[in-house]
């Protein structure tokens, strides 16, 4: 019975540090998108997606600050309407 107490422990403390270890991978990747959108809330989305199709895309982790900074240099922003004229 000792066993299955050690094992169950151990099995659950080594899951919850995987879980921890990808939920802190996803957030800071999620902020190291967000660092190159500044306070724009149109880029900020626009690099969210970005980052959404890179993970899609299956780009590694060590080249992923790269490819985010080449997402944000094709950023264009969206023309606003022409000014009304009365």
């Amino acid at each position: 019975m000792d066993y299955f107490i050690i094992f169950i422990t151990t099995v659950t403390g080594l899951y919850f540090h995987w879980w921890l270890y990808k939920r802190i991978q996803r957030w800071t990747d999620r902020d190291l998108a967000l660092s190159f959108a500044g306070d724009d809330p149109a880029k900020r989305a626009y690099m969210l997606e970005r980052l959404q199709q890179a993970q899609t895309e299956g780009v590694k982790r060590k080249a992923l600050a790269a490819w985010l900074e080449r997402a944000a240099t094709q950023y264009r922003p969206a023309a606003s309407a022409p000014p009304q004229q009365a």
